[in-house]
């Protein structure tokens, strides 16, 4: 939802210009500030208040002679090292002084602080003055919303390397889809998966339960049951897809969390048919811990990779959940996470999700048993996998 009133020229009377935290008592002169600069898509005082106080993001206001003149709002994704500009403002009274440049510079210099290696934001299409201070300044257009404003307006969607001075990595085009219940994450991981493989498939709530039926080990720690590897393999190998399944350890997979024995009884025996049903189709299955120098030469043969991670890192709760691997380079894995974790977060803040390589050995192990599984999907006519 980035909004801006940035501009280029330096600043003229720089000794006046202070960049500091908020804090609580700015909240009346931010709200006024908004006012001023924005005529729709303002955040509120309530918005504000919860920004103040929020732990995972950067927020620092200019101010010239004691009195708040822009304010900047980066949000962070737990668990990852992406963050988004979600708002940026800067007063009509000092157009033109560099004011918007400096602010973004210091949020910039907080985010690194806090571990993040990318930086995204939305900008105006009409925008000009602000896209190019944001193309000065390293960021690269990457993608773009239509109708993202409430004024009907279109957005760029921009990203900067913040900690790297390597030049901008061309995030493939790949198709994003959300899950619809909280025990879908796998069937809509794989949708994903084939989309980008096959224009044929249809990301939509039909085939989505369709892969949940067919995936499910039915019984989990509670609720609905997620899917298993082996499950959403016999699913993709039935529409007509090839697949390679990575297991780093025997079945049964999910059942230290199952208390009851006839649960665990029954997620056994619907394992023990998933695998008589991959032997059958003669699905390859490792059971070994998987590569990442493997899955990143996967990617470049244009095949696919789902895995199998925790969210302990992303909302502390121990929660198996799939994701399908975008991309792979030599400082970071990026995701496409099905699920949007937080009121504040949109769908594009679940797209491409940049990870350092060395934090993905932790969020793909789940569990006591330290379970890494991932699928490679392919095109039918794929020789060998």
């Amino acid at each position: 939802m980035e909004k801006s009133m940035v501009h280029v020229n330096p600043l003229q009377d720089s000794q006046n210009l202070t960049i500091r935290d908020a804090k609580n008592a700015d909240l009346t002169a931010l709200v006024a500030l908004e006012q001023r600069c924005f005529a729709t898509d303002r955040l509120s005082k309530r918005s504000f208040s919860y920004w103040i106080k929020a732990k995972h993001r950067v927020f620092m206001v200019a101010t010239q002679d004691e009195q708040i003149i822009g304010y900047g709002l980066v949000i962070m994704r737990k668990g990852t090292r992406l963050a988004r500009l979600y708002s940026i403002a800067i007063d009509k009274v000092v157009e033109g002084k560099g004011v918007g440049r400096q602010l973004l510079l210091a949020l910039e210099a907080q985010t690194v602080a806090a571990g993040k290696l990318f930086l995204r934001l939305e900008v105006e299409k009409t925008n000009e003055r602000a896209i190019g201070l944001y193309q000065s300044m390293g960021y690269v257009i990457f993608g773009d919303y239509q109708h993202y404003y409430e004024n009907n307006g279109d957005a760029f969607r921009m990203q900067k390397p913040i900690r790297q001075a390597a030049k901008h990595n061309q995030l493939p085009s790949y198709p994003w889809y959300a899950q619809t219940t909280d025990f879908t994450c796998g069937p809509a991981a794989l949708m994903m998966a084939m989309a980008s493989l096959s224009e044929d498939t249809v990301m939509e709530q039909p085939l989505e339960f369709d892969l949940w039926r067919e995936a499910t080990t039915i019984f989990m720690m509670a609720g609905h049951g997620g899917c298993h590897p082996l499950g959403l393999a016999l699913a993709a190998e039935k529409r007509g897809f090839k697949v390679k399944v990575y297991i780093n350890q025997p079945l049964p997979l999910f059942t230290s969390g199952v208390r009851q024995q006839v649960k665990k009884n029954t997620v056994e025996i619907i394992e023990q048919q998933f695998q008589l049903r991959v032997q059958q189709q003669k699905i390859p299955v490792v059971y070994a811990d998987f590569d990442l120098n493997a899955l990143k030469h996967a990617l470049k043969d244009g095949c696919k990779v789902l895995s199998l991670i925790s969210t302990y890192q992303m909302d502390g709760y121990k929660v198996p959940h799939w994701v399908a691997i975008t991309a792979i380079d030599d400082e970071c894995l990026y995701l496409h996470d099905p699920s949007v974790p937080e009121q504040h977060a949109a769908g594009f803040d679940c797209q491409h999700i940049p990870v350092a390589l060395d934090d993905f050995i932790k969020l793909s192990s789940y569990g006591k048993t330290k379970l890494r599984t991932a699928l490679v999907i392919c095109k039918a006519d794929v020789k060998e996998l």
